[in-house]
């Protein structure tokens, strides 16, 4: 087990490693939230605020990495190129919202698409009380799965930290995590974002609208040679200010800082 010692570094300060901004980012947006990171090889925690890190929200479809570990070992499916059987019409014409999902695809594919209906329908076959056995195993989440719907991620009580995505991730690269290497493999390579000859990064992103706001999550880690960044970053905006850039914001934001930071 790894010793870690919280060092919360606030909005503007200096560190080590030079003059740090994390305001700024958030201004240019237009928006309130927060990231976490956690620098693997020093074991240091870097918050831009540390209470917002603890606070725990929806984890919208940040939770398909936990969700695409738990359908793996449960046998819901074999693996990441496993098919799952659109179960509406075949007319997209009637969906307004995202169209193109509407149709059979891999796991594979809906994991990076994002199209949240495939893990519905994963979810059914997996069932609450094999979610809560895996979220305990896990240290995952708050546990409140009372929402009566299958998609309990986006809605209802159930929610996560900043704080808490990180340490779970940082427990899915150690390995120590309740589910097999060959999940996990899997899993590491649905995640990759992007790959060059000097990092690789492994992320998943998350949006949702709850209680008239937009929450907005990316999550995931950079695997340098020399060391691996974690990070959660977390946005929220009331619903009624429109903002066409709060999806994109929330990498720019993540890469901005981690570029700071000497991550990419």
């Amino acid at each position: 087990m790894r010793s870690t010692t919280l060092i919360a570094i606030l909005l503007y300060t200096s560190t080590a490693i030079g003059q740090i901004d994390f305001s700024k980012p958030f201004q240019e947006c237009n928006v309130t939230g927060s990231i976490t990171i956690y620098d693997y090889k020093n074991q240091q925690w870097i918050f831009s605020d540390t209470a917002d890190a603890k606070k725990a929200m929806q984890p919208a479809s940040t939770f398909k990495i936990m969700n695409l570990l738990i359908a793996l070992e449960t046998g819901v499916i074999k693996d990441e190129q496993t098919i799952v059987k659109w179960v509406g019409t075949t007319d997209t014409t009637l969906y307004g919202y995202r169209p193109e999902i509407y149709k059979d695809m891999t796991v594979k594919e809906a994991f990076t698409v994002s199209a949240g209906w495939v893990f519905i329908e994963l979810a059914k076959k997996i069932g609450k009380e094999k979610y809560l056995h895996y979220l305990k195993a896990c240290d995952y989440g708050n546990l409140d799965l009372s929402e009566m719907g299958d998609d309990f991620w986006n809605f209802g009580p159930f929610g996560i930290s900043p704080l808490n995505q990180v340490k779970f991730l940082t427990k899915v690269y150690e390995g120590k995590v309740p589910f097999s290497k060959k999940n996990i493999g899997i899993l590491k390579k649905v995640m990759v974002s992007e790959k060059t000859k000097q990092y690789t990064l492994r992320s998943k992103t998350g949006w949702t609208r709850v209680d008239g706001k937009d929450i907005g999550w990316w999550v995931g880690f950079v695997e340098r040679k020399d060391n691996v960044y974690f990070f959660a970053t977390r946005l929220i905006k009331p619903r009624k200010i429109v903002n066409p850039d709060f999806g994109q914001c929330r990498k720019n934001i993540t890469k901005t800082i981690l570029k700071q930071l000497k991550a990419f």
